[in-house]
């Protein structure tokens, strides 16, 4: 019985493959943000955790208020 629930179900062959769209679209949306990030940006956000509290404003990465509204 358990063998052909699925099989019962109108349209299930195609959930497989939305599936693995939403695999393959999500892996290769997050190697172009790689391959297209910003070095100088990614390098800053990386020595964050690091620096210590005292840093002059040039080396540590500031979100501009007005954008975040």
């Amino acid at each position: 019985m358990d063998k052909n629930v699925l099989q019962s179900i109108a349209g299930i062959e195609v959930y497989p493959l939305i599936s693995l769209a939403i695999f393959f679209l999500f892996f290769v949306g997050l190697l172009a943000y790689v391959l297209l990030a910003n070095r100088q940006h990614i390098s800053t956000m990386s020595q964050l955790p690091l620096a210590p509290d005292n840093t002059s404003d040039e080396t540590l990465y500031h979100l501009n208020p007005d954008v975040l509204c």
